[in-house]
């Protein structure tokens, strides 16, 4: 019966399975043209670990690291999603499989005559149905690899959300750090700036100076303690966006700011080689979440022009009744029937070619998110790979200045003593200092940062 069926419906098979197939797909051929290497010389042929956090060589950063990545509600929340897709699978695959049911029942019933008397009857029943569609074309089939690859994007998803996670967790680290390392700096400005202001009130009441050499402390004593309030704040902030990467209640407590180091931020690790560009597109979690999104599309069209094609169904039903329990498991009492049906969709009103076109434009659209991902994810390397070195540039910089403005301050205190300056330009000195001072902790912070954002962009694992 299958054979002739076969028969019947191949010329079907051959006009509408000739545009059916699945396009083959390359990861690089399907983004366009992609560079044979980066713009930005790398200075290392150390190539990116699989656990970028342990680079870093700080026990209490890959313990806060590993916290988050067991307690975080989000990263709970995509696993599930993962578990989710995974089991949309296996529904999805049921359909290709015969789908059978058996009803057991009882009847008790009583009927009335019309001037007779009523008579009762009871009976068991013990009913089956059962129903197969064959996929011989492959329909079914390819809608579900479509939700495969579907589930795949999700995975992908999850990996790219424990990457981010980690990512966050450290950069915050880091801003914990240099808002701590700030406020000891700030608390240092405060109290210089009160010995000045001591060292004024001394002079003005010797007749040395003038009332306004006095405001003009004042006023930078106060703006320096109003800095140390904004540090504070900030350390708050941090700890508490900290705390919730943790999966903990953002009590700003001392128990995530007794983890963190003040004495110094960590050296960045070594130059770091970025690879192949075309490798960043089998190995970022976003890039393969869009690529399996667009084959799961192309699967979608796939089963959607196949639903053109004749259905094949295979029916079945029986079972027995009888006012006897025991005679239910006698075989000899069991009726049945078997059917096989075809159904050749003719006219639809449009849907199944609407459904084809539906696919299709959203395959462009999976196409073309891919290139712009890919294209993104480039751009994401090379600004990292360049922004390293001028960021290094820049701390090394900024430190000589460090340097020059602490020397320099003394020489004001001196010069001051002896009537030699002013006091505005005094007071320049260590507003300079501070300043220096803070914008190295946020240029050796930044390249901390930027580090991370080159694991992230690699999409390194951890």
């Amino acid at each position: 019966m299958l054979a002739a069926l076969r028969k019947l419906c191949f010329p079907l098979v051959l006009i509408a399975t000739s545009c059916a197939t699945t396009p083959e797909r390359n990861p690089a051929n399907t983004h366009g043209a992609t560079p044979s290497h980066w713009t930005t010389a790398s200075s290392s042929a150390a190539h990116i670990k699989n656990k970028w956090v342990d680079s870093f060589a700080d026990p209490a950063l890959t313990a806060l690291v590993n916290d988050a990545l067991n307690n975080n509600f989000d990263l709970k929340a995509a696993a599930a999603r993962v578990d989710a897709a995974r089991e949309q699978v296996g529904i999805e695959g049921a359909a290709r499989l015969p789908q059978l049911s058996f009803t057991p029942g009882y009847q008790n019933a009583q009927v009335r005559d019309v001037g007779l008397e009523s008579s009762r009857f009871s009976a068991f029943e013990a009913l089956f149905s059962m129903s197969w569609e064959i996929d011989l074309w492959g329909r079914i089939k390819a809608s579900q690899q479509a939700v495969r690859q579907e589930a795949a994007a999700v995975s992908a998803d999850f990996h790219g959300a424990r990457l981010s996670l980690a990512a966050r967790t450290a950069q915050s680290y880091f801003e914990l750090i240099e808002a701590n390392l700030l406020v000891d700096v700030v608390e240092q400005s405060v109290k210089d700036r009160r010995t000045i202001v001591e060292l004024v009130r001394g002079r003005f009441a010797r007749g040395l100076t003038r009332g306004l050499d006095l405001r003009l402390v004042l006023t930078d004593l106060a703006n320096a303690e109003a800095q140390l309030a904004q540090a504070r704040n900030q350390v708050q902030i941090v700890t508490r966006r900290l705390e919730v990467l943790l999966g903990r209640y953002p009590s700003g407590g001392k128990k995530v700011i007794n983890q963190v180091s003040t004495t110094h931020l960590p050296v960045p690790p070594p130059a770091l080689s970025a690879g192949l560009p075309s490798q960043l597109l089998e190995r970022r979690p976003d890039l393969v979440a869009a690529f399996s999104r667009l084959r799961a599309l192309d699967s979608r069209v796939e089963s959607a022009k196949k639903a053109l094609l004749p259905r094949i169904t295979l029916t079945a039903s029986g079972g027995t009744s009888s006012s006897d329990l025991a005679d239910l498991v006698d075989p000899r009492a069991v009726a049945w029937n078997v059917a096989a049906g075809l159904v050749q969709p003719i006219f639809t009103g449009g849907r199944l070619k609407g459904e084809i076109r539906l696919n299709e434009a959203r395959t462009v659209e999976a196409l073309n998110n891919y290139r712009s991902a890919a294209l993104n994810a480039f751009r994401e390397v090379e600004q990292a790979l360049a922004a390293e070195q001028w960021l290094r540039a820049q701390e090394q910089a900024l430190k000589e200045a460090v340097e020059q403005t602490r020397a320099s301050r003394k020489l004001a205190v001196y010069s001051y003593r002896q009537g030699l300056i002013e006091i505005l330009t005094l007071l320049d000195s260590y507003r300079s200092t501070l300043n220096a001072q803070s914008a190295h902790l946020t240029v050796q912070r930044q390249l901390l940062s930027n580090r991370i954002d080159l694991y992230l962009a690699l999409g390194g694992g951890v």
